[in-house]
Protein backbone atom coordinates (compact mmCIF):
# COMPACT_ATOMS: atom_id res chain seq x y z
CA UNK A 1 0.00 0.00 0.00
CA UNK A 2 1.08 3.63 -0.59
CA UNK A 3 1.72 5.60 2.32
CA UNK A 4 -0.40 8.32 0.76
CA UNK A 5 -3.42 6.17 0.64
CA UNK A 6 -2.63 4.75 4.52
CA UNK A 7 -2.84 8.34 5.66
CA UNK A 8 -5.85 9.37 3.81
CA UNK A 9 -7.58 6.46 5.22
CA UNK A 10 -6.52 7.18 8.98
CA UNK A 11 -7.39 11.17 8.59
CA UNK A 12 -10.99 10.36 9.59
CA UNK A 13 -11.09 9.50 13.13
CA UNK A 14 -14.33 6.96 12.45
CA UNK A 15 -11.79 5.09 10.44
CA UNK A 16 -9.57 5.32 12.93
CA UNK A 17 -11.15 4.03 15.42
CA UNK A 18 -12.79 1.14 13.41
CA UNK A 19 -9.28 -0.05 12.51
CA UNK A 20 -7.05 0.63 15.99
CA UNK A 21 -10.18 -1.35 17.75
CA UNK A 22 -9.31 -4.33 15.72
CA UNK A 23 -5.79 -3.70 16.81
CA UNK A 24 -6.54 -4.43 19.99
CA UNK A 25 -9.53 -7.19 19.86
CA UNK A 26 -8.05 -10.08 20.27
CA UNK A 27 -11.02 -12.28 18.61
CA UNK A 28 -10.08 -9.69 15.08
CA UNK A 29 -14.29 -8.89 15.19
CA UNK A 30 -15.67 -6.14 16.64
CA UNK A 31 -19.46 -4.97 16.06
CA UNK A 32 -19.97 -2.37 13.58
CA UNK A 33 -22.63 -1.10 16.10
CA UNK A 34 -20.40 -0.02 18.49
CA UNK A 35 -18.15 1.60 16.29
CA UNK A 36 -20.69 3.33 14.39
CA UNK A 37 -22.65 4.48 17.55
CA UNK A 38 -20.28 7.77 17.55
CA UNK A 39 -21.99 11.43 18.27
CA UNK A 40 -22.06 13.86 15.84
CA UNK A 41 -20.81 17.31 16.71
CA UNK A 42 -23.80 18.87 16.67
CA UNK A 43 -26.19 16.47 18.48
CA UNK A 44 -26.94 13.37 20.17
CA UNK A 45 -27.73 11.48 17.01
CA UNK A 46 -25.20 8.51 16.09
CA UNK A 47 -23.81 8.94 13.10
CA UNK A 48 -24.51 5.65 11.52
CA UNK A 49 -25.25 6.72 7.83
CA UNK A 50 -21.83 8.07 7.38
CA UNK A 51 -20.15 4.88 9.22
CA UNK A 52 -22.18 2.64 6.83
CA UNK A 53 -21.86 4.87 3.40
CA UNK A 54 -18.72 6.23 3.41
CA UNK A 55 -16.22 5.01 6.71
CA UNK A 56 -16.64 1.09 6.34
CA UNK A 57 -17.11 0.89 2.56
CA UNK A 58 -13.56 3.10 2.19
CA UNK A 59 -12.03 0.81 4.69
CA UNK A 60 -13.70 -2.45 3.00
CA UNK A 61 -12.43 -0.91 -0.82
CA UNK A 62 -9.03 -0.68 0.46
CA UNK A 63 -9.15 -3.90 2.08
CA UNK A 64 -8.01 -3.27 5.62
CA UNK A 65 -11.26 -4.49 6.79
CA UNK A 66 -13.86 -7.25 6.00
CA UNK A 67 -17.04 -6.38 6.40
CA UNK A 68 -20.60 -8.27 6.53
CA UNK A 69 -23.27 -6.34 6.11
CA UNK A 70 -25.85 -8.78 7.15
CA UNK A 71 -24.46 -9.26 10.31
CA UNK A 72 -22.92 -5.90 10.92
CA UNK A 73 -19.20 -7.13 12.08
CA UNK A 74 -16.16 -6.07 10.50
CA UNK A 75 -12.61 -8.08 10.83
CA UNK A 76 -9.04 -7.62 9.38
CA UNK A 77 -9.10 -7.72 6.45
CA UNK A 78 -6.10 -8.81 3.35
CA UNK A 79 -4.63 -5.47 3.65
CA UNK A 80 -5.07 -4.96 7.39
CA UNK A 81 -1.41 -5.52 8.30
CA UNK A 82 0.43 -3.08 5.70
CA UNK A 83 -1.29 -0.54 7.84
CA UNK A 84 -1.00 -2.18 11.40
CA UNK A 85 2.95 -0.20 11.74
CA UNK A 86 1.23 3.32 11.46
CA UNK A 87 -2.05 2.18 13.93
CA UNK A 88 1.20 0.90 16.31
CA UNK A 89 2.66 4.37 16.20
CA UNK A 90 -0.78 6.07 16.79
CA UNK A 91 -2.10 4.07 19.59
CA UNK A 92 1.78 4.36 21.77
CA UNK A 93 1.94 7.81 21.59
CA UNK A 94 -1.61 8.72 21.82
CA UNK A 95 -0.08 11.25 24.72
CA UNK A 96 1.94 13.20 22.47
CA UNK A 97 0.24 13.45 19.64
CA UNK A 98 -2.18 16.40 18.93
CA UNK A 99 -5.25 16.59 20.09
CA UNK A 100 -7.52 14.01 17.56
CA UNK A 101 -4.46 12.17 16.81
CA UNK A 102 -5.51 9.12 18.24
CA UNK A 103 -8.48 8.47 19.46
CA UNK A 104 -9.12 7.43 23.73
Amino acid sequence: MILDTQLSVLSNHHRRRVLLALVDNAPQTTPTGSAAMVETDGGDQPQTIAMQHIHLPKLADHEFIDWDQETQRVRKGPQFDEIEPLLTVLSENQDVLPAGGAPD
